[in-house]
């Protein structure tokens, strides 16, 4: 056989095996899943993350005909059980629900396990959740601008307290230090909650939590919300100004909620992800739902979300260095 004939039949051999491999994706993707699915969760039971990823996690179950098992791998601020994803196989059979904290962490830990864009396929976005600015109902400030005149270097000074270090409610006191040229300082609580006590107690004046944790005060009367983070207002606290609305252009940090797939999954499985969860999150009862949990509901293609996170991967890496924010 002449070398060329040689290299024609290894070319329709290799189309062959190629156009097999593709097809065998396709129904791979068209039954998946086959066997059950794990989520894997960064935060404790009960959370919103854990909530969240329960009440997804049982739709599905329905709509695959497949047991969705919700796992929580606390610690390390979520790298534990990201890095559990990023090193399972690439089948769309373990999934990572995570928020914003996700992107904080490249910034904050310099010595990741993982690569947070290359180890993982964005599959679909499902909520945001604004934060909130808030002091109690009694304090002397009834505005952004007021707390924000306080806090200008050499003005008698404000602290605020969040619901941790390196959270997306520390950043966003953080970007209002930087943006608004201010000098705020940061009390960090361990959690939303014990941020909550602090500020309605009047130990700390201001306090950047979540919506969903901060809003039942504001509608008791307790606290007074100054500004929501979130690009627009909040259909949760409709008015409440953004922070942008207060000569703040551009100021904008919403806490998003979603499902990351290994790298390497195949396309297919993950736009397959992203469409059973796009429907379930579309209908009407899970609207409620979600609603009732104060999350706006939302859904994006795998690009969009992969834009979403590479984004804010960025944006809090260079905050966390330019305030100097690091664990290791």
């Amino acid at each position: 056989m002449s070398f060329w004939k040689r290299v024609s039949v290894c070319a329709s051999v290799l189309a062959v095996s190629c156009l097999s491999s593709a097809t065998a994706v396709a129904a791979d993707a068209a039954t998946f899943p086959t066997k059950p699915v794990t989520i894997i969760v960064t935060f404790p039971p009960g959370g919103g993350t854990d909530l969240l990823a329960r009440l997804i996690g049982g739709e599905l179950q329905k709509v695959w005909g497949q047991t969705v098992i919700v796992d929580n791998r606390t610690g390390a601020s979520g790298n534990i059980g990201a890095r559990a994803v990023a090193e399972s196989p690439a089948d769309g059979y373990t999934l990572l629900m995570v928020n914003s904290s996700f992107a904080v962490n490249p910034g904050v830990f310099r010595n990741l396990p993982f690569d947070p864009k290359a180890d993982f396929a964005p599959a679909v976005n499902v909520a945001f959740v604004p934060s909130v600015i808030v002091v109690s109902a009694e304090s002397q400030y009834k505005t952004l601008p007021e707390m924000m005149a306080a806090a200008k270097p050499g003005a008698g000074g404000v602290s605020f307290g969040s619901c941790g270090n390196g959270t997306p409610q520390h950043l966003a006191g953080e970007m209002l230090n930087v943006q608004g040229k201010i000098a705020m300082q940061h009390i960090p609580y361990r959690g939303c909650g014990p941020a909550l006590t602090d500020v309605l107690g009047k130990q700390v004046p201001v306090a950047i939590v979540t919506a969903s944790s901060a809003m039942p005060y504001v509608k008791a009367g307790k606290l007074r919300a100054l500004a929501v983070t979130s690009k627009g207002r909040s259909p949760f606290l409709p008015d409440v100004p953004t922070v942008a609305e207060n000569n703040m252009a551009g100021y904008e940090l919403d806490q998003w909620h979603g499902l990351l797939a290994p790298s390497k999954t195949p396309k297919a499985v993950v736009d397959k992800i992203n469409a059973d969860v796009a429907k379930i999150v579309a209908r009407p009862d899970i609207n409620e739902k979600l609603l009732g949990l104060v999350y706006a509901p939302t859904s994006s293609t795998p690009a969009e979300f992969s834009k979403i996170v590479s984004d804010d991967i960025d944006r809090f890496t260079k905050l966390t260095q330019q305030i100097g924010l690091k664990v290791d």
